[in-house]
């Protein structure tokens, strides 16, 4: 039986496209704008350049959870009261779903695809998202009035999370992008 050898298994690649995906999560920590947010930037990423696609879903969410868990212990808690029940569920499937989108852009990154992609994955998460907290918050009755007004009320965040994927987007791909061509092993190691 062949196994890959341990340093495949941890080659530079994989590992500096784990660490820039941690790194960039965990700057949601930092004071910023509502909804000013490395998530999707970090989905669209992982799917478009991890080789391995198991990696390139997990190491997204669990980069995604690792900031959680370093926001819980700054704010006492992982989200609002309406988020903690079925819309934290909504978030992590809506990353899953950001990172699926991503592996379109598998040896297609460009600026104008992952602009493209980019406020894609914006328009996802405010979809999802907006639809979690017209089911999660009673505040919003269970109408198609409710639903809208859930939806009117995340609007004004949206432009901040479309300016945050974006502003993630060019760090992350940009970033990666220069790396790659400074370092010719990093090619070799991913999509």
């Amino acid at each position: 039986m062949n196994r890959p050898a341990a340093s495949s298994v941890f080659a530079a690649g994989p590992l500096v496209l784990a660490g820039l995906i941690v790194l960039a999560a965990l700057t949601r920590v930092l004071p910023h704008p509502p909804n000013f947010s490395p998530v999707a930037a970090i989905a669209l990423f992982g799917g478009a350049y991890f080789a391995n696609r198991s990696w390139a879903l997990i190491v997204p969410l669990v980069g995604l959870f690792l900031s959680d868990l370093a926001l819980a212990s700054i704010n006492g808690g992982l989200y609002a009261s309406w988020f903690s029940g079925t819309g934290i569920w909504l978030v992590y499937g809506c990353i899953a779903l950001t990172t699926v989108m991503g592996l379109g852009l598998r040896g297609k990154v460009g600026g104008a695809r992952v602009l493209g992609y980019s406020l894609a994955g914006s328009v996802l998460f405010f979809v999802v998202t907006n639809f979690g907290a017209w089911l999660g918050d009673p505040m919003y009755p269970k109408t198609l009035a409710g639903l809208t007004a859930a939806y009117a009320a995340g609007i004004p965040f949206f432009q901040w999370s479309v300016l945050g994927t974006l502003f993630y987007s060019a760090i992350l791909f940009g970033g990666f992008a220069l790396l790659r061509s400074q370092l010719p092993a990093l090619r070799a190691q991913t999509v």
